[in-house]
């Protein structure tokens, strides 16, 4: 998608702090941290959310999880605990419409988180 911030993000024209990639993934710093450790992971192709994600794209969630916990270990928080947070949609908190995985740790967590 031409104005997807994400898209331009995957592609490399807009910068980014990069904390993990593959060919199938790119995981980012959060420009605003809600957390010590707060990285953005999604897929390099444009999917809008869980709700566009069919048969040949349904293994993406799972790739997403174990970058996480690649991430949590390389952030020395898989011991202390994480939080991951898929939003869907304008009343789930999804911001931009590009199906992504928040990583939040470092800090306690609260619930409910809002």
């Amino acid at each position: 998608m031409e104005n997807c911030i994400f898209c331009k993000i995957a592609e490399g024209s807009v910068p980014c702090k990069k904390a993990y990639e593959d060919e199938r993934l790119l995981a980012f710093h959060d420009i605003q941290p809600q957390a010590p450790v707060h990285i953005l992971i999604i897929p390099k192709i444009h999917i809008d959310s869980v709700n566009r994600l069919e048969e040949d794209t349904a293994e993406l969630p799972a790739q997403m999880i174990m970058a996480a916990k690649k991430l949590a270990k390389e952030y020395r928080i898989e011991h202390t605990g994480y939080r991951l947070v898929i939003n869907t949609g304008k009343d789930g908190g999804q911001s931009v419409d590009h199906l992504h995985m928040h990583l939040l740790g470092g800090r306690s967590l609260g619930w409910p988180p809002g």
